[in-house]
């Protein structure tokens, strides 16, 4: 088992910037891959970003492609989500998300998880 515990998030102008941060401890964090996963009130769980167990491979939803970045630190057992250009439709409550296979965008395919941290985008 993994446990996973997301730091970062905040309140922040439209346009601004965050970078959220997921911690791994319990487990082999070079034999997951991680994602982020984002839910607003009223709203179904959406996919945001993806990285690879090596990082050779990455993938974003198409709402935020352009303005946000995926990146790990395996030594670190860490996986970074900077978000720029911040909208309020990113408005939402941040999960990351770890699987023992290939990157996919489907939540229901990652088995571990965090318990989310907030973000929250002013007009």
């Amino acid at each position: 088992q993994v446990q996973l515990v997301e730091s970062g998030g905040g309140l922040v102008q439209t346009g601004g910037s965050l970078r959220l941060s997921c911690a791994a401890s319990g487990g082999t964090f070079s034999s997951y891959a991680m994602g982020w996963f984002r839910q607003a009130p009223g709203k179904g769980r959406e996919f945001v970003a993806a990285v690879s167990r090596s990082a050779g491979y990455v993938s974003y939803a198409d709402s935020v492609k352009g303005r946000f970045t995926i990146f790990r630190d395996n030594a670190k057992n860490t996986v970074t989500l900077q978000m720029n250009s911040l909208k309020p439709e990113d408005t939402a409550l941040y999960y990351c998300a770890a699987r023992g296979g290939p990157i996919v965008t489907t939540g229901e395919l990652y088995g571990y998880w965090g318990q989310g941290t907030q973000v929250t985008v002013s007009s």
